[in-house]
């Protein structure tokens, strides 16, 4: 099912009351701000580690942390920055072929895109308006100049990679994000359950549409065609 947590039942709740804060660059200021990381937080709500951040202006603040970061480190933020990991920078003033991640969809948005455990993206090319930035699932998308981002790659990379082991731990990883386990599939279900529940003629006998419950959206719904494509 497509609706498997948000703001439903208390079986799909997000439990966001453990989340840690929200989670955005401070605003600019026109001049070069210096801040020194003085800690690491682990935010159930999010796969990459967080880092505090403490400004010259006592103003403190979490976002995403770059991978190689350590407590005590200086970082920068403005267009006048040193080209070094964890530096909050616009666009506009990294060079192209510069890992980036935690990129603004506009400028002042505080971080959109590319926050994920070791997400990285790279400045393709640069032209009087836009800057296309090559994202990690392989897409170009161009974002305006002023428009900010971290220098560095998320940090948590290869998490995906590390084996559950035990079913007990795949249980608390979805439980900490408000997901179902085990998934039980619709063709073990009853009918009045699911569209492909019942011990015979598996599969919904048409697709559903777009505008149908969510307990429908499942297979095909809302395709243009299904069905292998005739050479």
């Amino acid at each position: 099912m497509t609706q498997r947590r948000g703001k439903g039942s208390p079986s799909f709740k997000a439990p966001s009351h453990r989340f840690k804060t929200e989670v955005k660059y401070k605003k600019e200021e026109g001049k070069t701000q210096k801040a020194e990381v003085i800690g690491f937080i682990d935010d159930p709500g999010r796969t990459t580690l967080l880092m505090k951040l403490k400004y010259e202006d006592q103003t403190e603040i979490l976002i995403p942390a770059p991978e190689g970061i350590k407590k005590g480190d200086i970082i920068e933020q403005g267009e006048k920055t040193k080209l070094k990991i964890g530096c909050i920078s616009p666009l506009k003033s990294i060079p192209e072929g510069y890992p980036i991640f935690n990129i603004e969809l506009r400028a002042g948005d505080g971080g959109k895109l590319s926050r994920s455990s070791g997400a990285v993206c790279y400045i393709i090319s640069k032209d009087k308006k836009n800057i296309t930035v090559k994202l990690p699932s392989g897409k170009l998308k161009k974002f305006p100049l002023e428009a900010r981002a971290t220098i560095g790659n998320a940090a948590g990379g290869g998490r995906t990679k590390k084996p559950m082991l035990k079913a007990g731990v795949k249980s608390k990883k979805r439980k900490a994000r408000g997901q179902m386990y085990p998934i039980v599939r619709g063709v073990k279900m009853n009918p009045i359950e699911h569209p492909y529940g019942g011990k015979e003629h598996h599969g919904a006998k048409q697709r559903k549409g777009k505008g149908s419950s969510p307990g429908q959206h499942v297979g095909s719904f809302g395709a243009k065609r299904t069905g292998r494509r005739k050479k």
